[in-house]
């Protein structure tokens, strides 16, 4: 073989080499590193697993329980087998089974009436909520404001967070982000992978992206204050307000203004990007008590017995809902009132609930003194939550009163 031909070779086999050596690093990479938690998060059959360990594969901070619990007494009851939707019965165990329930808790205030676990989760498990944190996230700015840090609602979440200057955010005033009224572009269509919100955990996890980066470019669709329309970039704006207000790492805040005064039973933990940024607008993981917990803080009015936790006008202008549906493209929340990252759903009962996608969900129910948790897997979230709801109705209503 001529000298030339033998170097052309050579050459040709290294280079092999090389993209083979690339290739299956960058493989072990994505399938072992954070991005493979990003890349197989939603798969079937893989979902379960991954919603009760997702706060171990990517990174995440520590939320420490204190030693003081807030108990729950026990009186176990039996559901309804039924609920009535759309002008027609149906059957609660064929809900529960149909949207791949993990998880079902149900407190009249105090007392479990009734607690249930599938696909692997008991009530150790740590489940991730998703957008669930995002209700957490709206506590945490009323005790802020509560305590001074925040000085008002009018003001611009840009004058807080500096690096938001020049993008869509700038001059935006508190009170439009906690509504979901920005004005800022941001896709949430989940049904799309090149969506804003699907592109999120890759840019954050594969790409490697500061979150705060993502956000400051960001650009505006409408006037401020104009049009309530979901984006969960609002609700991570609101934990880099935290965060500068307060100085804090917001998970910090959270074991110290929440997980510790409403005696939450067991440590949690809440995502962050690589740079230890809080994931605010998801990747809270606790167990089914601890949710219930928060909503029970909720139905009595942000107090835990004679403590005050989250200030009473707080937890009342937060379920409250602005003046129109929420609109969604990608059809969460479609039709539900929406007020500081809670949603309230049509007609008058005087319910609102903490919701997230895949079916995770914290229902209050005031007029019958009831909280539900429920944990899922459901590929269909986004057409069962009204459906949900009136389940959720038919429970509390069976259930009311039963307490001894």
């Amino acid at each position: 073989m001529a000298p030339i031909l033998r170097r052309i070779v050579i050459a040709a086999a290294v280079l092999a080499a090389l993209l083979v050596v690339v290739a299956v690093g960058g493989f072990l990479y994505l399938r072992l590193g954070p991005a493979g938690g990003v890349l197989s998060l939603f798969a079937d059959g893989q979902r379960a697993d991954n919603f009760r360990t997702l706060h171990e594969a990517l990174p995440s901070h520590p939320v420490a329980a204190g030693g003081d619990t807030w108990a729950f007494d026990r009186d176990e009851r039996p559901l309804p087998e039924r609920y009535a939707f759309e002008g027609e019965e149906r059957s609660l165990g064929d809900l529960l089974l149909a949207s791949e329930t993990t998880g079902l808790l149900v407190a009249h205030d105090g007392i479990i009436l009734h607690e249930a676990y599938d696909q692997g989760y008991d009530q150790h498990s740590l489940a991730t909520s998703f957008s669930v944190a995002k209700s957490f996230t709206s506590a945490l700015v009323g005790i802020a404001l509560d305590r001074g840090q925040i000085r008002s609602l009018d003001d611009a979440i840009s004058d807080y967070v500096p690096e938001l200057v020049g993008s869509g955010y700038e001059g935006v005033a508190i009170r439009d982000v906690l509504t979901m009224a920005s004005g800022i572009a941001f896709d949430e269509d989940y049904a799309r992978l090149g969506s804003d919100v699907m592109q999120l955990p890759i840019r954050l996890y594969v790409w490697r992206q500061p979150v705060v980066d993502v956000l400051a470019q960001l650009p505006r669709a409408r006037e401020p204050g104009s049009v309530q329309s979901y984006a969960s970039s609002d609700a991570q704006a609101l934990g880099l307000l935290l965060a500068r207000a307060t100085g804090a790492s917001v998970a910090e805040l959270l074991e110290e203004a929440i997980w510790r005064p409403a005696g939450m039973g067991a440590d949690a933990a809440w995502g962050t990007d690589l740079h230890g940024q809080v994931l605010t607008y998801a990747f809270l993981a606790a167990t089914l008590r601890d949710y219930a917990r928060f909503g029970r803080l909720y139905l009595n009015q942000g107090r835990r017995d004679d403590v005050q936790v989250v200030p009473v006008a707080w937890v009342a202008a937060s379920v409250r809902p602005g003046a129109t549906p929420m609109p969604s493209d990608a059809g969460f929340g479609a039709g539900f009132g929406y007020g500081y990252q809670w949603w309230v759903p049509d007609g008058d009962e005087g319910d609102f609930l903490a919701m997230g996608i895949w079916g995770q969900f914290v229902y209050v129910h005031p007029g019958h003194g009831i909280v539900i948790v429920k944990t899922s897997t459901d590929p269909d979230y986004a057409g069962r939550e009204r459906e949900t709801v009136a389940a959720f109705r038919a429970i509390a209503a069976a259930l009311a009163g039963r307490g001894p």
